[in-house]
């Protein structure tokens, strides 16, 4: 998945942008970055989400706030595909930190949360669901209230506790075509592979590297040790197939590409904070409550 500059078209206005995405095209755009802050919220849809150095699955009501020069990208695995949007997202001018107006007292909590998008913020689905309303109305806002309804929006989220960070630390990406190149390769070697045993020696060799100039090269860029990301997509996949299908956890293990049971358990742990068989319960406790919306990780975080 190269990185690609995505620019962004302001036609209305000179500070957002509301982008309704309601064709797969749109949707499936590669992993890219832009300048503005970028607001995504997703209605109904599943699949996995690339934020920076995270690799994580979505559901309904997935909400994101991301910082500027973040790469980023949405992968739709959702069948059958719904009639309803994809994706609601917003654009806002990366500039308008600089503003007067948001330098003011009353948006401090906005500041601050801008802020902090550096590391890719994901809000619980409650928090989704509760601003939906919100979204879906944009499209019939004139420009001005768009931006009066967009900072409602952001005034609520800076208020809530309800959130996780995708990124451990500030994600600094190098935004040059070669390094672009190169972690699109070890992305699709991955999706290819992943079911396999993965040897340092062939990913490195897949990018014409040394497997020690490739060790550093991944940490430098992704800001954490490949097998650890590996790993991350790995749990990603075993979540898929947890709620997707009723696979013994044993069979899934294997599934997903790991070789040993505890050693999955203990992955899925680190990665989700609960155990597979939890992750899946808490799924189906939600579909029989009639939250379809809902997904495991909103119980697990925070």
């Amino acid at each position: 998945m190269k990185a690609n500059y995505k620019p962004i078209p302001f036609d209305e206005s000179n500070l957002l942008n509301v982008d309704f995405q309601e064709s797969q095209k749109d949707f499936d755009y590669p992993w890219h970055y832009h300048q503005e802050y970028e607001l995504t919220y997703i209605p109904y849809g599943q699949g996995l989400r690339y934020v920076g150095n995270s690799v994580e699955n979505y559901f309904n009501d997935d909400l994101v706030l991301l910082g500027s020069n973040l790469p980023h990208c949405w992968i739709d695995e959702t069948h059958p595909k719904e009639s309803s949007p994809n994706a609601v997202v917003i654009y806002l001018k990366e500039n308008v930190m600089d503003e007067t107006w948001m330098q003011s007292h009353e948006f401090s909590g906005i500041r601050n949360l801008l802020r902090s998008s550096n590391r890719g913020i994901k809000f619980n689905p409650s928090i989704a669901k509760k601003l939906k309303e919100k979204y879906l109305e944009l499209n019939n806002l004139r420009p001005l209230e768009k931006l009066i309804q967009l900072l409602q929006i952001l005034d609520e989220l800076s208020q809530s506790t309800e959130y996780s960070f995708l990124c451990e630390n500030d994600f600094s990406y190098e935004l040059n075509s070669h390094s672009s190149n190169r972690i699109n390769a070890i992305y699709r070697y991955i999706h290819l592979h992943y079911r396999e045993k993965i040897c340092l020696d062939d990913i490195a060799a897949e990018v014409y590297m040394s497997p020690k100039y490739f060790s550093r090269f991944f940490s430098k860029v992704m800001k954490k040790p490949f097998f650890e990301f590996l790993n991350e997509y790995r749990i990603s996949k075993a979540c898929k197939l947890l709620v997707e299908t009723d696979k013994q956890i044993s069979d899934i293990c294997y599934d997903s590409g790991f070789e040993s049971i505890p050693f999955f358990y203990r992955q899925f742990k680190k990665f989700k904070k609960c155990q597979p068989k939890q992750y899946r319960l808490s799924y189906l406790k939600a579909l029989s409550s009639n939250s379809l919306g809902a997904h495991p990780d909103e119980d697990q975080e925070n």
